[in-house]
């Protein structure tokens, strides 16, 4: 009865309706609740009413810009839980080797460090849940091992040289994540520091990080933000500000609907008297963007690489109550002289924005600095020198560096798609932890002697051949440089830690040759910061 006087109420206002539509006041949410009501009482199926609401904030967002967006529960979680610093689990690095969960490291001080994990071990099952032989995702693995701090969950271990299997009750707690992946010193007075993402700690851990070297005799840094995809921006402004003097601009935002708001920094930083390359590549965006075009328009460093990403619009989170959220643009970010870092979009285009990085490519701007077109009324100038720089989206560097293809090969591509680089080296370190922990004291005796022996490239080779990825004896030649020193990378950080693999395979990298290089010689520096010629 209450369904059919729903139904001639509705009727009799779609009749009423077009009569008075020019004179009624009707709000676009109104309208919105109106189409939601008739669905879900009059669709020919039954329709699930929170799955079609969330289809249509979806589709609201889409009219707007590439970056607002909407996230249920789980991808709220999945989004913030790198950005805060920490998650509650076991705290092991791993890797899955022949459908087995291969311990890499556990997280010193960790939950399993505590009960007697170690590096090497292979965790068979967790509770009642197998995983060796499953051929989990990581991301299923880490959902079983994870959760509420306190939680406890038994693992069983398979430990080379025991016959029998381990079980160990581990007390899940806080595992720090962090967003420096490497810092360590490139030779006497030049030091080296990788960020990967802007998270909470990040200016803890960049002072930490500094601390350090500077211990170690660093007069000269190169920060590498190559693919650093961004994070918080109080996280970029803690970044940022090390390297300007108190009242310096960092960033500003400006949006219709809110007052703009500058960034100063607070305070002398720590590292404003010292010289600094910064790495950058298409990749970098966002947060990355606000720290090199602060020290570029500031006239602190040298930008090196590739015109970053051009991810210039500022989100605000909208938690819901269902523990989904809303990411609002509300404003642009613009950088000292007044660049706009966003580049162009269109609605509906999301695809051709989000590949706009590989057109580049076909345009030839990845290969050749001339390639990049900027109109003359995008020219900007820097806050000290007046040097030329241009707006348009993203940060073009001060020295433009190609995008290296010379050890590319389809046969390495395969063989890197099928995880076979990894494989050899991780199964490498599991038969000689021992020895080689003997041989190589220190990660400089590493770095220096350890050589990749031909019997472990046959294997890789012959792993490939079992796995269908046919030996080209051409392409191996042009590949052989980088596959070593990626097999020499991963040993030495399973060995040692996450800055070995970077200290193993970053001297192949152009960019970051090209960064020692102009740190290295202050003339070279400073031919890049230098007042132009009238």
């Amino acid at each position: 009865m209450k369904r059919n006087s729903l139904f001639l109420s509705l009727l009799a206002l779609m009749v009423v309706l077009p009569a008075f539509a020019d004179n009624m006041k009707f709000t676009p949410r109104q309208k919105l609740g109106m189409v939601e009501n008739i669905i879900e009482n009059f669709y020919v199926d039954s329709v699930n009413a929170d799955h079609m609401v969330e289809e249509a904030i979806i589709a609201m967002l889409k009219t707007l810009d590439p970056h607002s967006q909407y996230s249920d529960k789980e991808e709220t979680k999945a989004l913030t839980e790198p950005l805060q610093g920490n998650f509650s689990g076991i705290g092991i690095q791993f890797n899955m080797l022949n459908d087995t969960l291969y311990v890499i490291q556990p997280v010193a001080g960790g939950p399993s460090e505590k009960v007697g994990i170690l590096a090497g071990d292979r965790i068979i099952a967790a509770d009642d849940t197998a995983i060796s032989g499953m051929k989990m995702k990581n991301s299923a693995i880490q959902k079983i091992l994870r959760g509420p701090k306190g939680s406890v969950v038994k693992v069983t271990v398979l430990r080379k040289g025991v016959s029998e299997f381990l079980e160990f009750n581990i007390v899940r707690d806080d595992i720090p994540i962090y967003s420096i992946d490497a810092a360590y010193m490139v030779n006497d007075s030049v030091g080296f520091i990788k960020l990967t993402r802007f998270a909470e700690s990040s200016g803890r851990e960049m002072a930490e990080a500094v601390g350090k070297l500077k211990r170690k005799g660093m007069k000269r840094l190169v920060l590498d933000l190559e693919e650093n995809g961004g994070g918080y921006l109080s996280a970029a402004f803690d970044v940022a500000s090390m390297f300007l003097n108190k009242g310096d601009l960092v960033v500003y935002t400006q949006g219709s609907k809110m007052e703009p708001h500058y960034f100063r920094a607070e305070r002398d930083g720590m590292l404003a008297d010292m010289p600094v390359v910064v790495m950058v590549n298409q990749y970098s965006a966002s947060a990355s963007e606000i720290v090199s075009g602060a020290i570029q328009d500031n006239d602190r460093g040298v930008i090196t690489g590739r015109r970053t990403f051009g991810k210039g619009l500022v989100q605000r989170p909208f938690p819901l109550p269902d523990g989904s959220m809303v990411r609002l643009t509300i404003q642009r970010y613009y950088t000292p002289s007044g660049r706009c870092i966003q580049k162009p979009y269109a609605e509906g285009k999301d695809e051709e924005y989000r590949n706009e990085t590989f057109s580049r490519l076909s345009s030839g701007e990845l290969m050749n600095a001339d390639s990049i077109h900027i109109p003359n009324s995008l020219l900007y100038r820097t806050l000290r020198l007046g040097r030329p720089v241009y707006g348009g989206g993203g940060v073009i560097p001060d020295n433009f560096v190609p995008v290296d293809t010379s050890f590319y090969s389809a046969y390495y591509r395969d063989l890197v798609a099928k995880g076979l680089i990894n494989r050899v080296a991780t199964e490498y370190v599991d038969e000689h932890r021992k020895e080689l922990r003997k041989k190589y004291r220190n990660e400089t005796q590493f770095v220096e002697q350890f050589a990749v022996t031909e019997s472990i490239l046959q294997h890789l080779i012959d792993l490939g051949t079992k796995d269908g990825v046919v030996f080209n004896q051409e392409q191996y030649d042009t590949s052989r440089p980088i596959i070593e020193l990626i097999i020499k990378g991963i040993i030495g950080r399973d060995i040692f830690e996450q800055s070995t693999y970077f200290r193993v395979v970053n001297p192949i990298s152009p960019n970051y040759r090209e960064a020692v290089r102009i740190i290295s010689s202050p003339q070279a520096y400073l031919s890049y910061l230098s007042v132009p010629q009238q």
